[in-house]
Order: structure tokens, then C-alpha cells, then sequence
């Protein structure tokens, strides 16, 4: 399993998040097949993803990352939990594309412009649901936009990949920076001069440095203290009984089409691609209960 790591600085003013995911984005890798670009973008939405379902309170909530451009990528989304569950997709996970003029992934080009979207269903009346314009597509910057914006909470974001050369995941992780409203301009002069010259989080993961070791490192001559350590990890929580659902939903007249046409039902999970076959049967049953 991967781990997460919760800390705040002990005058209260700065509150930090860092995650080792690289077994999770290994997992989701395995699951779509990601091209190397692919894997990168998913991965840093992912990894932004389960280290902001970790600040959700209540009863069962999730929180929902979709990240919707128009680059080749498509729209791709990340779902999480305070357990440290997350999974993810993305609508073409296959694209491939030159590196960038640095020699990088060219995550912002797979992405393109259009709008990241954030959902937390606390299991009330009706979702939060906030927009904002995609400002990169680098993931990082696009989320730091978003809290800014939407939560007024100016945060630090960073998130990264390493795919090795046969496509598997040699490193991934990310942290979030924020700062409370209690603040100083002392302390976050501070913190700008800390982070200013920092390695990049891809030398962080070569270097094999622990979620613990990145926050002592971003937040060097600051008292930090731990508060929680918990274990994260790729979770699809999908069921034959949620198909059926899904199914249902679809409702009589539909159902009964699908019946005629092919007498039988095929859903895969866009999560986890396990494959969930229903009989003439139980699309029978499945209008009698739509009724």
C-alpha cells in the first residue's frame, strides 16, 4: 500500500498533505493500459485526488476531480474517500505525443484548455460542485488555481509521475501547502523563500524520499508537526448490484430495446474494466422493476 501524511506547522499557519502513490497509479497503469503521457496526467489528478478526499468530513462523502479539455487526452476524472481510496479514468488512454521543449511529458498539450471540475457529495440535499478554467493543464497549477478560487485557500500544489521505460510507474506522489487564514506575512515570506529553489518532485522520487522526508524538506526552518500517517490506495468499489442499478435506471422502454435487439446486457466498469454480463432473464426482471 501506499502512504499519506498529514502535518501542520505548530503556530497553526501552515496546514501540509504529502503522498507516496506509486503503487496506486501502477494500479491504474495495469487497469487502462496508459501510454506514458496518459499515465502522467492521470496519475498527478489521482494523487491530487486522494490527498484532497482525506480533508472531506461526514458521512460517506466523495469528492470528484474532472478535468475536461479539449487535447487528446479527453475528460478524466478521479474519485475519493477520507479512507485514502481513490480510482481514476480517462476517456483516451492510449494517446501518445512528442515530448515538450524541456524533454518532458507533455501533460498540459494532452490535456488542452476547458474546465476542471470539483464535486464533494456529503450526502446532503444536493452536491458541492465548483468550476474553474483550466489554467495549464499540468494538474499541479490547475488545482492551487482551484482552492485559490473557489475555497479562498492559497495553497502550494505539487504533483508528479515517473514512468519508466516499459511503462511502469518508477515513482509518483505529490503535496499540498496551504495557508491558513491566521497567517503572517512574516511566515509566508518564509515559506516563499523555502520552496523557491526546491528539486523537482521527480528527483524527490529518485532520491527514494518518504512523504515525511518531502514535508521536513518543503518546510525547512518551520516546527512541523505530524498529526496522522495513513495507508492509500487504487479502490474501485463497483458490483453487480450497482450494474443492475445502472441498468434500472435506464428505465422500461429501453430495457425492453436492449431485450429485443440483442437479449442480453454487457456493462464494464470505466474504473477497473471488469465486465458485467446480464442475461435475457434478468433484463426481464430488470423491467419489471423499472416499472
Amino acid at each position: 500500500m501506499d502512504k499519506l501524511v498529514k502535518a501542520i506547522t505548530k503556530d497553526g499557519f501552515f496546514r501540509i498533505y504529502a503522498a507516496d502513490t506509486r503503487e496506486t497509479v501502477n494500479a491504474a497503469q495495469k487497469y487502462h493500459k496508459l501510454s506514458p503521457v496518459c499515465c502522467a496526467a492521470l496519475g498527478r489528478l489521482m494523487t491530487a485526488g486522494v490527498m484532497m478526499g482525506t480533508m472531506l468530513k461526514g458521512d460517506e462523502p466523495t469528492l470528484t476531480l474532472q478535468m475536461n479539455g479539449d487535447g487528446p487526452l479527453g475528460m478524466m476524472a478521479s474519485v475519493s474517500d477520507p479512507e485514502g481510496h481513490v480510482k481514476g479514468y480517462c476517456a483516451n488512454p492510449r494517446v501518445d505525443l512528442p515530448l515538450n521543449e524541456k524533454g518532458k511529458l507533455d501533460v498540459g498539450k494532452a490535456v488542452g484548455s476547458g474546465t476542471l471540475g470539483v464535486i464533494k457529495d456529503l450526502h446532503m440535499k444536493e452536491p458541492y460542485i465548483g468550476h474553474v478554467p483550466i489554467q495549464t493543464g499540468e494538474v499541479g497549477d490547475d488545482i492551487a488555481f482551484y482552492f485559490m478560487q473557489s475555497e479562498q485557500t492559497p495553497s502550494v500544489v505539487g504533483l508528479g509521475v515517473l514512468v519508466d521505460t516499459d511503462y511502469s510507474v518508477k515513482g509518483a506522489g505529490g503535496f499540498i501547502i496551504q495557508v491558513m487564514p491566521e497567517c503572517d506575512e512574516e511566515s509566508l515570506s518564509k515559506l516563499e523563500n523555502s520552496i523557491g529553489g526546491i528539486m523537482t518532485l521527480t528527483e524527490m522520487f529518485e532520491r527514494g524520499m518518504t512523504p515525511e522526508e518531502i514535508i521536513k524538506y518543503l518546510m525547512l526552518g518551520f516546527d512541523v508537526e505530524f498529526l496522522e500517517t495513513m495507508e492509500i490506495g487504487y479502490h474501485c468499489d463497483c458490483s453487480k448490484e450497482r450494474m443492475e442499478r445502472a441498468i434500472v435506471s435506464l428505465g422500461k422502454e429501453q430495457i425492453t430495446e436492449i431485450l429485443n435487439d440483442t437479449g442480453e446486457a454487457e456493462i464494464c466498469c470505466r474504473f477497473c474494466d471488469r465486465k458485467y454480463k446480464f442475461g435475457a432473464e434478468d433484463l426481464k426482471r430488470f423491467i419489471e422493476r423499472a416499472k
